[in-house]
């Protein structure tokens, strides 16, 4: 029978056995995130259209191109999460969270949605984790969050990754380079797309994102940014590069990046590798300190990052980075027969409460395929019970590895006192 179904283009499924892939590295960023004096925050994978328009940017190609939008039936706009930030600073102008003190940190993990074409580090549904400050201008807030994401990095054992930063100025610099651009732009009206043409009145500093390799070699020789700093801006891009320096964090000025969305300001970074193909930006964020203004608010200068989670785990397969697998389970109980499968789920539920992994039959296998089942999923002990077992009320732990095997009680202390024949066998073993 063929399938009905299967999935959507651009998805992809993360089976069980390569879940603890993922778990690993999301443990890292929690804990990371925690030592930075992050609380996670989570919000509904849907926002009115609205929120990302005014958010993102009506010129960005993320609004324009890729975001997934539809109508429900009570007639609302709304659109599938295309990034984190827009939601995470929805809800804290929603929930007035600086009224519990500033600065406000949140961390997240989000699934995002863009419709574009699939390919190698580029997905339709891809996972980003996030880290988002509000209520703080100050550039040690910028530095701060460099470092913490170079943390997470280093507690990855990623290498083979350039920190890139920049800083875009502020509105008011940013008028003055916007005219700049404008005026050198004009000279390639011919060459440019027609994506770009409808830039250059709108926001002229998208076209040093555009992908089109004919739009990027004209980009090549535009004015930089960093000759149109006003003073504050200048001030604040410096004060940042010394707090990296007093960290001992490397990294170079690159006047082209611009990020992809509209909200940014002053700071922006990214971190890059050459180790995976095109979609070589594993993480990028910067400061949007007008963002909770654009959405209604008060003026709360902000910033953050993301990095997506999909191209990380490509990065540390291509590095040959191994990922400890999982504990496995350390008692397989086998039993022959119903009564002794009514003894084996009640020791399994024992062993379970004191903290360890067991398991049992369920699917109603002979003794022999149950043991089969013990080896395969990588058992350290197995127990068998039958009619003999549940008659002296003691049976035979066996040491999958070492064949060892000691008679325990089948009462209300085995887990107690399998606990402590696991630990001091294991350390035995390993000895």
């Amino acid at each position: 029978m063929a399938l009905i179904t299967k999935k959507i283009k651009g998805t992809e499924d993360v089976l069980p056995k390569d879940s603890y892939r993922w778990q690993f590295v999301e443990n890292i960023m929690r804990n990371e995130a925690r030592s930075y004096g992050f609380k996670e925050i989570r919000t509904p994978v849907f926002e009115h259209t609205e929120l990302f328009t005014r958010g993102v940017g009506q010129t960005t190609d993320v609004v324009q191109k890729e975001m997934y939008t539809f109508d429900t039936k009570g007639g609302e706009s709304v659109t599938l999460r295309p990034e984190g930030t827009a939601g995470a600073a929805r809800a804290v102008l929603e929930h007035s969270l600086e009224n519990d003190g500033l600065p406000i940190k949140a961390s997240y993990f989000v699934s995002c949605y863009r419709y574009e074409k699939p390919q190698a580090g580029r997905l339709r549904e891809f996972h980003q984790f996030g880290l988002e400050e509000y209520g703080t201008q100050s550039p040690a807030a910028d530095a701060e969050l460099i470092c913490a994401a170079q943390s997470i990095f280093d507690r990855l054992g990623i290498e083979q990754l350039r920190l890139e930063i920049n800083s875009i100025g502020c509105p008011v610099c940013r008028a003055e380079y916007h005219q700049a651009l404008k005026s050198y732009f004009e000279g390639y009206t011919d060459k440019l797309c027609d994506t770009c043409l409808s830039r250059l009145d709108k926001n002229p500093m998208r076209i040093l994102d555009c992908k089109s390799p004919i739009c990027s070699k004209i980009a090549e020789g535009v004015p930089k940014i960093t000759d149109f700093l006003c003073d504050e801006c200048r001030e604040h891009f410096d004060a940042v590069q010394k707090y990296l320096d007093a960290a001992d964090i490397k990294y170079t000025v690159n006047p082209t990046i611009v990020r992809g969305l509209d909200y940014y300001t002053k700071t922006v970074f990214e971190f890059v590798t050459d180790c995976i193909g095109a979609q070589g930006t594993v993480c990028g964020g910067g400061r949007y300190d007008g963002l909770i203004e654009e959405l209604g608010g008060k003026h709360l200068p902000s910033l953050g990052f993301a990095m997506g989670l999909e191209r990380l785990l490509m990065l540390m397969d291509t590095q040959g980075i191994e990922i400890p697998k999982p504990t496995g389970c350390d008692l397989y109980v086998a039993a022959m027969g119903e009564n002794a499968a009514f003894k084996a789920f009640e020791i399994i539920k024992s062993v379970r409460d004191s903290g360890l992994i067991a398991e049992t039959d369920v699917v109603g296998r002979g003794l022999r395929a149950q043991m089969k089942y013990a080896d395969k999923i990588g058992a350290k002990y197995s127990l068998v019970i039958g009619d003999n077992e549940l008659e002296q009320g003691e049976a035979e732990v066996k040491n999958m590895e070492s064949g060892e095997k000691t008679r325990l009680a089948l009462d209300n202390t085995f887990a107690e006192k399998f606990s402590i024949l696991e630990i001091t066998d294991d350390k035995a073993f390993k000895i």
